[in-house]
C-alpha cells in the first residue's frame, strides 16, 4: 500500500485551503401548495418583486403577479403539468424578459419567443423586458411620417402616421384582418419592420397568414408570435407583451417598426380568466391592475422617437372584435379611448360587397393630414366629405319618390366614389397608383361609366399609366407634391383610357 509523504499531505491541503469559498449564498426558495389551470399558489417567497420570473424545480418558469400575505400567486409559463404540490421554486431575481436579435426577422415564435416554425433555434445575445415603459414625453416628437398601408379607404380618408396607435374594430368576419395583413404587405422596400402577434386564433388561420406573407415575399421583415386558441391563458396574455418587446428592440436602434394585435379581445379574456383563478376582480375594480391598465400600458409603448433617440417608431394596430356593431361594450370603449383613432368595419357594407368594409363616417384617424403626403391631401381633401354626404342622401332617397337633378347626380358621384374604394385581398396598391385613382374618381371622368365597368376601367387605367407615362410616378415620389406637369400627364392618360374604354 503506498504511502503519503509529509510534504505531499502539506501540498494536499494548502490546495483545498486556498480553493475554500467563504462566500454565503442566499437564495429566496419557497414550496409549492397548490397548481393547476396555468396558476401556481406559492408559500415562502418573502422578498419577492412584482414581474419576478420564479423557477419550479422542474425546469418550468412562472411570473410573479399576485403578492399576498400569506402566498404568491405565479402565472406559469408553460402547461405546469409536472409541477407537484410541496415541490421547491427558486425566485431568479430578474423581471420577465425574452431574447431580441435580428435573427427573429422571418421566425414564427410563441409568447415565451421560443421558435414554433421547426427551422432550428435562434441565437440571441440580449434580451429586453417583456413589460417595459413606456418612452416619455420628452422622448417623443409628432407623427409626421405617413405609413402607407396600400388601401386607398385608409390612406387617403383615415391615414395613418410612424409612432401612431389606430384600433381596427368590427364585427366577426368583416375583414379586419385583411387590413392589417395587407398594410404588412405593403411594407415591402419601405424599411418598415413587421410584429404580427395572433392571440388565441385557430392555428389554420395563423398558418393562412404565414403562407400568404411567404407567397408574397413578407417573412423577410416580419415576425409572428402566436399563441393559439388551445394555448394556456398565461401564454395568451403574455404574447403582445412579447411582440412589443421585439418591435421595441428594433425601435431604440433607429428602425421603424409595425405591430399588429390580433386581437385584444382575446387577450383580455385570457387576463380575465387568469384573474378568476388568481381569486381577484377581473373589472375596474381590480388592484393593482385592470384590463384598462393592461392595454393602456401596451399600446403606450407605440411612439415616434425624437431625433436625440434615431427618430425611430413603432407604429400598433391593435384589433378588437365587437358583437353586433356594439362600439359601446367594455373592451372597445377602453381601447377607443387610448387609441389615436380608429378603422370601423361595418358588418352591412361587407355584406353589401364594399370590401374593404370600413366606414367612413365613424371612422377617424386623429393624427389627420399630418400622416399625409401632399399630392394625397390636395387630391383626397374633399372625398371623406363627399362620401359621407353620399351615405346621409342615400338614406333619405329610400323615402323619396322623385329626386332633384342635382341630388341624383351626388348619388351617381358618390356610388362611384364608393367603388374605386373596393380592393381585392392582398393587392395593396402604390400611393402613386392611389392618388391617380381618386384624382380620377374626385374630379368626374367616371360619371360617364355604369357602376360595374368602374374598377375595370381603373384596372386599365393604372396599368396604361405605368406603361405609358412613367414619369407620373417619379414625380410624385421625387418631389412629394401633385405639380401642374404631373396632373397634365395623368389627364392624357385618362383621356386616353376613356377613348380605348369606349372602344370596347
Amino acid at each position: 500500500m503506498a504511502t503519503l509523504r509529509v510534504d505531499e499531505i502539506h501540498k494536499i491541503l494548502r490546495e483545498h485551503i486556498e480553493q475554500y469559498n467563504r462566500k454565503v449564498g442566499i437564495e429566496n426558495i419557497g414550496r409549492v401548495v397548490q397548481v393547476g389551470d396555468g396558476i401556481a399558489r406559492i408559500i415562502g417567497l418573502g422578498e419577492i418583486m412584482s414581474g419576478e420570473l420564479i423557477k419550479f424545480a422542474e425546469g418550468t418558469r412562472g411570473i410573479a403577479l399576485n403578492l399576498e400575505s400569506k402566498n404568491v400567486g405565479i402565472v406559469l409559463m408553460g402547461d405546469g403539468l409536472m409541477i407537484q404540490e410541496g415541490s421547491f421554486v427558486k425566485a431568479t431575481g430578474r423581471i420577465a424578459q425574452i431574447p431580441v436579435s435580428e435573427a427573429y426577422l422571418g421566425r414564427v415564435v410563441n409568447a415565451l419567443a421560443k421558435p414554433i416554425d421547426g427551422k432550428g433555434e435562434i441565437i440571441a445575445s440580449e434580451s429586453r423586458l417583456i413589460e417595459s415603459p413606456a418612452p416619455s414625453i420628452i422622448s417623443r416628437c409628432s407623427v409626421y411620417e405617413p405609413l402607407q398601408t396600400g388601401l386607398i379607404a385608409i390612406d387617403s380618408m383615415i391615414p395613418i402616421g410612424r409612432g401612431q396607435r389606430e384600433l381596427i374594430i368590427g364585427d366577426r368576419q368583416t375583414g379586419k384582418i385583411a387590413v392589417a395583413t395587407d398594410t404588412i404587405l405593403n411594407q415591402k422596400g419601405q424599411g418598415v419592420i413587421c410584429v404580427y402577434v395572433a392571440i388565441g386564433q385557430r392555428a389554420s388561420s395563423v398558418a393562412q397568414v404565414v403562407t400568404t406573407f411567404h407567397e408574397e415575399g413578407a417573412m423577410e421583415y416580419t415576425i409572428v408570435v402566436a399563441e393559439m386558441a388551445d394555448s394556456p391563458a398565461t401564454l395568451q396574455y403574455l404574447a403582445p407583451y412579447t411582440g412589443a418587446a421585439l418591435a421595441e428592440y428594433f425601435m431604440y436602434r433607429e428602425r421603424h417598426t409595425l405591430i399588429i394585435y390580433d386581437d385584444l379581445s382575446k387577450q383580455a379574456q385570457a387576463y380575465r380568466q387568469m384573474s378568476l383563478l388568481l381569486r381577484r376582480p377581473p373589472g375596474r375594480e381590480a388592484y393593482p391592475r385592470d384590463v384598462f391598465y393592461l392595454h393602456s400600458c401596451l399600446l403606450e409603448r407605440a411612439a415616434k422617437l425624437n431625433s436625440l433617440l434615431g427618430e425611430g417608431s413603432m407604429t400598433a394596430l391593435p384589433i378588437v372584435e365587437t358583437q353586433s356593431g356594439d362600439v359601446s361594450a367594455y373592451i372597445p370603449t377602453n381601447v377607443i379611448s387610448i387609441t389615436d383613432g380608429q378603422i370601423f368595419l361595418s358588418a352591412d357594407l361587407f355584406n353589401a360587397g364594399i370590401r374593404s368594409a370600413i366606414n367612413v363616417g365613424i371612422s377617424v384617424s386623429r393624427v389627420g393630414s399630418a400622416a399625409q403626403i401632399k399630392p394625397m391631401k390636395q387630391v383626397a381633401s374633399k372625398s371623406k366629405l363627399e362620401l359621407a354626404q353620399f351615405a346621409e342622401l342615400q338614406a333619405f332617397a329610400q323615402f323619396a319618390s322623385a329626386l332633384d337633378k342635382t341630388s341624383q347626380n351626388q348619388l351617381a358621384r358618390g356610388q362611384r366614389l364608393r367603388e374605386l374604394l373596393k380592393q381585392s385581398q392582398a393587392n395593396p396598391l402604390p400611393v402613386e397608383e392611389q392618388i391617380a385613382t381618386i384624382y380620377t374618381g374626385t374630379r368626374g371622368y367616371l360619371d360617364s361609366l355604369e357602376i360595374e365597368q368602374v374598377n375595370k376601367f381603373l384596372d386599365e387605367l393604372r396599368k396604361h399609366l405605368k406603361d405609358t407615362k412613367p414619369q407620373f410616378q417619379e414625380i410624385i415620389s421625387s418631389s412629394k407634391t401633385f405639380t401642374e406637369q404631373a396632373e397634365i400627364l395623368l389627364k392624357e392618360a385618362i383621356q386616353e383610357q376613356l377613348e380605348r374604354f369606349s372602344l370596347q
